[in-house]
């Protein structure tokens, strides 16, 4: 009985020092993750919005709106390394004097030493309707060349808050000489 004690004691203590663990597996205290009725933050049911714009990329003049940051390494045939810091207008037509839907924001980086291939970062900055002050979040990759590329969208804010789908960029117009570029880009949101 003696021996016995001692053992009983030891396992009493080693239950009490991991109580609080069970508690945090059993549902009590979450420490710093939790989950939370979406209710709670207005959030109602997902809705799929479709949205056409054109984006301008321009290098030329007197008001580009794309500006290099890290040039082309002259020993790459793909443009391998080069980074643009991007504030291209985004309009409702293709031609830029359209009217104006938002802003492209963001950079772009050539990703690929085999072909053209861009890392697209941008946020769709919205300035128009109840879009106004929401930005639509796009990460992903732009192989420049194929007619149509699709990229993740992977947020955004305001309106867009939780948001998640695709955009779909082809190509309007490309000037070789000058690099200004007009994309057709579709957008397809699920949001709340």
């Amino acid at each position: 009985m003696a021996r016995v004690l001692p053992i009983l004691a030891s396992q009493i203590i080693i239950f009490f020092l991991i109580s609080p663990s069970i508690t945090l597996v059993a549902g009590g205290d979450q420490g710093f993750a939790r989950t939370l009725d979406r209710k709670l933050l207005g959030l109602k049911k997902e809705k799929l919005s479709h949205f056409r714009f054109y984006w301008h990329d321009i290098y030329s003049g007197r008001n580009p709106t794309t500006v290099p940051i890290v040039r082309q390494p002259s020993n790459s045939s793909t443009g391998f390394g080069f980074v643009s810091m991007i504030d291209d207008p985004l309009t409702m037509g293709p031609k830029l004097s359209s009217k104006l839907a938002g802003r492209a924001q963001g950079f772009y980086a050539s990703a690929s030493q085999e072909d053209v291939g861009l890392l697209m970062v941008m946020n769709f900055a919205f300035i128009e309707g109840k879009y106004n002050g929401s930005t639509i979040t796009v990460l992903g990759r732009n192989a420049v060349f194929s007619t149509v590329r699709e990229m993740p969208v992977v947020g955004g804010s305001g309106l867009f808050r939780f948001a998640r789908g695709y955009v779909q960029a082809r190509t309007h117009t490309f000037d070789m000489k000058t690099g200004d570029a007009t994309v057709e880009y579709n957008v397809y949101v699920l949001h709340y």
